[in-house]
C-alpha cells in the first residue's frame, strides 16, 4: 500500500486510475466491435446456406413431381 504525503498525490493517483479505467473501457469497446465484425460474415453465410437448402429442397420436390 502506498503512503501519501499530500492530497495532491492522492488526486493525481485518482486521476491516473480514472484514465486507466477509461482506456480499458475503450479497449473493450474496440474488442467487442472487432468480435461483432468477425461474426457478421458467418451469419451471412449461415443465411445463404439456409436459403440455398430451402431452394434446393423446392427444386428437388418439383423434380420428383414432374416425373
Amino acid at each position: 500500500m502506498k503512503d501519501y504525503k499530500s492530497f495532491k498525490e492522492i488526486e493525481q493517483d485518482l486521476k491516473l486510475h480514472s484514465l486507466e479505467k477509461d482506456i480499458a473501457l475503450e479497449e473493450l469497446k474496440i474488442i467487442k466491435n472487432d468480435f461483432e465484425n468477425q461474426l457478421k460474415p458467418l451469419s451471412l453465410l449461415g443465411s445463404a446456406v439456409k436459403f440455398a437448402s430451402k431452394y434446393g429442397l423446392l427444386v428437388l420436390v418439383k423434380k420428383i413431381f414432374k416425373k
